[in-house]
């Protein structure tokens, strides 16, 4: 039997700390859980910047982030939405914002470094929730992300069986190939700035491949991914409450990314044996 394993990235393979910067009331929400707070409203999309943390904190902190990115010819990806919107609609509202400056990225970026600067592998990622009917930025956002205790060496165990392993995530595919390499995943088979709708077609487009594909994740927006996978796992090592979807979706829930490896042998082990 041919089995192949797709990860969410945040919360699933890296230990992620996220910052958002209520724009409109000025107060900063660490340990925000991004991708709730961006569908609790149909009317928000969580963009992700392509921008370089050290680029962000050499800019004058009162710049206009729209004027920001017009300078420099910034563009963006859609990370999560629960809506249609086209690009040239989240375009319109992110480039003509007025209200959000760098210097809020800044603040996030603060935070984010503080918490996770003692760790040897990191990656930053900067965006932004864009609320559409109120056409400004509601939230800037930054994540600090490194892997979980023995991400690494799950990763290394299920190659050792033969199966491969993918990541489909919503950050930057710059950011996942720096960790994908950490990790051991090859390049190849990393999906950055994945939406919800992208992950469902990459389990999808795998399933035509492999007998089994499972999807592994741990956010709202893995939900239609699990749903399309033949096995579905949710992990629940990051801290943090999960709406009930994820738990009725999911095959099994796991309290450690090693345990997939587990379920895998499972799967594989039994028809090893048998060949032998």
């Amino acid at each position: 039997m041919s089995v192949a394993v797709v990860f969410d990235s945040a919360g699933t393979l890296l230990n992620t700390y996220r910052v958002a910067k209520d724009i409109r009331n000025r107060k900063l929400l660490p340990g925000i859980e991004t991708t709730t707070l961006t569908f609790s409203s149909p009317d928000r999309v969580l963009i992700v910047l392509p921008v370089h943390s050290k680029d962000l904190m050499a800019t004058p902190g009162d710049l206009l982030l729209s004027e920001y990115l017009i300078r420099h010819h910034i563009g963006f990806g859609v990370s999560c939405t629960r809506k249609i919107t086209t690009a040239e609609e989240i375009g319109d509202v992110l480039y003509t914002d007025s209200r959000t400056q760098v210097g809020d990225l800044q603040e996030c970026i603060r935070n984010v470094w503080t918490v996770c600067s003692q760790e040897s592998v990191v990656t930053l990622n900067s965006g932004a929730i864009i609320n559409m009917a109120q056409k400004e930025i509601e939230f800037a956002i930054t994540a600090g992300g490194w892997p979980f205790d023995g991400a690494k060496e799950a990763i290394t165990a299920l190659h050792r069986m033969g199966v491969p392993t993918f990541i489909a995530s919503g950050d930057r595919v710059t950011k996942l190939e720096k960790m994908a390499d950490h990790l051991g995943i090859p390049r190849d088979r990393v999906y950055g700035v994945a939406t919800p709708t992208v992950k469902a077609q990459i389990v999808n487009d795998l399933r035509q491949e492999y007998d089994k594909v499972l999807m592994v994740g741990d956010g709202i927006n893995d939900l239609c991914a699990m749903q399309n996978a033949d096995i579905a796992i949710l992990t629940i090592q990051q801290p943090g409450n999960r709406p009930e979807d994820l738990y009725k979706a999911a095959d099994y829930v796991v309290k450690s990314v090693g345990e997939v490896v587990t379920i895998v042998e499972g799967l594989v082990r039994p028809e090893q044996n048998l060949r032998s």
